[in-house]
């Protein structure tokens, strides 16, 4: 059970880093990402941000580790 809970609670931290990173970038562009990629189908934004998100996937899981 306590294997459980400290799963459950490193995925909480992981995922709270991640949305605040994400909130970061958001705020920090000139632009809306999200109307970039969605609205206007601006591809090279959609590949930056997913080599974004891999690599803070990559960081957050080994510095839980």
């Amino acid at each position: 059970m306590e294997q459980i809970i400290s799963t459950l609670v490193y995925t909480g931290l992981g995922l709270g880093v991640f949305i605040i990173a994400l909130i970061v970038m958001e705020v920090a562009t000139k632009f809306s990402i999200r109307h970039k990629v969605v609205e206007d189908g601006n591809i090279a934004l959609a590949i930056v941000l997913a080599s974004v998100i891999a690599s803070l996937g990559m960081i957050i899981s080994s510095a839980i580790q």
